[in-house]
């Protein structure tokens, strides 16, 4: 529902001037008055009045509706929407990624990082209404990007992980435990972690099932998602006559990542290429849609037109009854 609102209503002070016009109109017509001193008015009671007589002042009558019109289209007239209840959909989230040297594996395009990076990032870009949070894990772990609502800062951020960053490894549970940091005081009604590895755990204090647990604890649930072919996949090698792929076992602990994703009521995914990669992200984007009421006020619009066009339009009429009816012989 729409209602009119006055931006500049200080304007509507000039309608006083409207005061002084009448007065004048009547002094004016009063004055124009011709007399004549007759005995009696009887032999004209009868005689027939034409419509000019009764819309003698119709003109000075629509002048001033003009004139009240562009008073109140001086004062900006503005339409807004009431409030009104809008549903949206948002969460906390954090993806908690590998970065581990086997990351740069080939069999991945161009390779494991930069096709979870590029994945990642539609997938961030389309969660409008989530705060978003980043963590990085190998042999350490630390929080590349807080939760924020700010989508430019965490996709730049994301554009800058390279494998290297921190000492070589697979700390799972580290990387778990410190994504649940960033979630546990949070007091959104779903928050989540997407867990993203290709090997096992084989460094860090805590151990992945224990990170899971305490996940539970504060109710979180993580999505683990296991990325690499099945068997070998092709790994950039240095060697004294340059960089040279070499065939690698795949290892994927996928029973840890199984629990920990049933712990927590998540759920495990694995990814054999960039396909299936993007085809995951899409699903948990179909899981995780948790809705949230919120208030909307529409933006105001501009509604000078609904007063000066009925102005011009009054103008117009006037010209041409001047110009017709109420023209004056020379």
């Amino acid at each position: 529902m729409s209602n009119i609102t006055f931006a500049r209503p200080e304007y509507f002070y000039l309608l006083l001037v409207l005061l002084p016009l009448i007065g004048w109109y009547i002094w004016k017509q009063n004055k124009s008055s011709a007399s004549l001193q007759i005995s009696s008015i009887t032999p004209f009671k009868d005689a027939p009045k034409t419509w000019k007589h009764y819309l003698r002042h119709a003109i000075f009558v629509m002048q001033l509706v003009i004139l009240s019109l562009l008073i109140a289209a001086m004062a900006k007239p503005q339409s807004s929407s009431s409030w009104r209840n809008q549903t949206i959909q948002g969460i906390d989230i954090v993806i908690a990624l590998d970065i581990s040297g086997s990351m740069l594996a080939r069999d991945f395009q161009p390779d494991r990082l930069e096709a979870a990076k590029n994945v990642a990032s539609e997938f961030i870009a389309g969660r409008e209404f989530d705060r978003m949070g980043l963590v990085i894990f190998s042999a350490e772990s630390f929080t590349q990007c807080p939760l924020t609502t700010d989508r430019a800062v965490l996709l730049n951020l994301f554009r800058n992980i390279e494998s290297g960053m921190i000492e070589d490894g697979t700390a799972i549970g580290l990387g778990l435990a410190n994504a649940v940091s960033r979630l546990k005081d949070s007091e959104a009604k779903s928050k989540v972690i997407i867990l993203l590895t290709d090997g096992e755990n084989n460094r860090g204090e805590i151990a992945p099932i224990t990170a899971a647990e305490i996940a539970k604890t504060f109710g979180i649930r993580v999505y683990t998602i296991g990325i690499g072919s099945i068997g070998t996949a092709p790994f950039p090698v240095q060697t004294p006559f340059g960089i040279q792929m070499r065939d690698i076992e795949v290892k994927i602990d996928e029973k840890t990542l199984q629990t920990i994703a049933n712990l927590t009521d998540g759920k495990y995914f694995r990814a054999t290429n960039n396909l299936k990669l993007a085809e995951i992200y899409k699903e948990i984007d179909m899981l995780e849609k948790s809705k949230i009421d919120s208030k909307e006020l529409s933006s105001k619009t501009e509604e000078y037109k609904k007063y000066t066009l009925p102005a011009l339009l009054l103008a117009l009429f006037i010209l041409f009854l001047q110009l017709t009816y109420f023209r004056k012989l020379p």
